[in-house]
């Protein structure tokens, strides 16, 4: 049995939301300046072009790169043999997102009540987080900051087995053409089919972390992700929804085993920020 103090996981949790504020991925990166080269539009290009400026500045000047600093989500993996000590699991996760909310000067945009009183937390907690026992001794951490431009606009349907491979890339497609500007694109797209419809969801976010220019193994579902790569990002739509190729960076596709009746299908929308990191205590 391995012992992980509670102040370990605090400071990974505010190690890791700060750095995700305020530095873009590589692959991200990467995948922005590519796109800079395959856009049509004079208009898309420059949008391009001040988002990966944006981006530069944020780092080296150590400021967040967005003004909406999300709601902190935090993916867990937990060793069957690691004891956490000092303190539970989850007031870890939440403290480190208050410090790191507060040190790191990010905003704070949750609300107590969704629907009566809706008065600010203060310091951006509660976290959402999904934990996982897994076999070992480790915890891995896996955070993202969902900006609600993107979060608004994503959906779930409680689809069929009829509805087929043409219904299911229909939804995607639509979904993301619809959102139209408000996730703030070129976006990156991740969908999962199958489970329950809080499994899908679930996955779906989990889905937008994965690298941009990664591909699901089963050659079936990496071809429904290219397909529908392609038909958003010829809806016109384009950079900042201005008009252009350029809608989406990526259409990242999990499936999930699911009962005989029915196939949930979630589409969750993350903007161009992406911004998530992983850590291993």
């Amino acid at each position: 049995m391995r012992e992980i103090t509670a102040c370990q996981i605090k400071d990974t949790i505010k190690t890791l939301f700060i750095n995700i504020n305020y530095e873009i991925g590589d692959d991200v990166l990467s995948s922005l300046e590519s796109a800079v080269d395959r856009e049509v539009s004079p208009v898309g290009k420059a949008i391009l072009g001040q988002i990966i400026e944006n981006d530069i500045i944020a780092k080296n000047e150590r400021v967040p790169m967005c003004q909406d600093t999300g709601m902190a989500v935090v993916f867990a993996e937990v060793g069957q043999d690691v004891h956490i000590t000092g303190g539970s699991f989850a007031n870890a996760i939440n403290e480190g997102v208050r410090e790191a909310y507060s040190e790191g000067y990010l905003r704070k945009s949750i609300v107590s009540d969704p629907l009566f009183d809706r008065k600010n937390t203060g310091d951006n907690t509660p976290a959402i987080i999904y934990t996982d026992i897994v076999p070992g001794d480790k915890i891995k951490l896996t955070v993202t900051c969902k900006g609600f431009g993107s979060e608004n606009m994503s959906r779930i349907k409680m689809m069929t087995p009829a509805d087929g491979v043409d219904g299911v890339l229909d939804f995607i497609v639509k979904t993301v053409v619809e959102a139209g500007p408000n996730p703030c694109p070129p976006t990156i797209v991740g969908v999962c089919i199958g489970g329950t419809m809080d499994k899908a969801a679930q996955l779906a976010k989990l889905a937008t972390i994965r690298p941009v220019g990664s591909h699901n193994s089963d050659p079936r579902y990496a071809e429904l992700e290219a397909e529908a790569l392609r038909r958003i990002n010829e809806s016109g739509v384009g950079p900042g929804g201005l008009g252009g190729r350029i809608t989406c960076l990526a259409v990242n596709i999990e499936s999930y085993p699911t009962h005989i009746a029915g196939m949930p299908v979630a589409v969750n929308i993350c903007c161009h920020a992406a911004r998530h990191g992983e850590a291993v205590i």
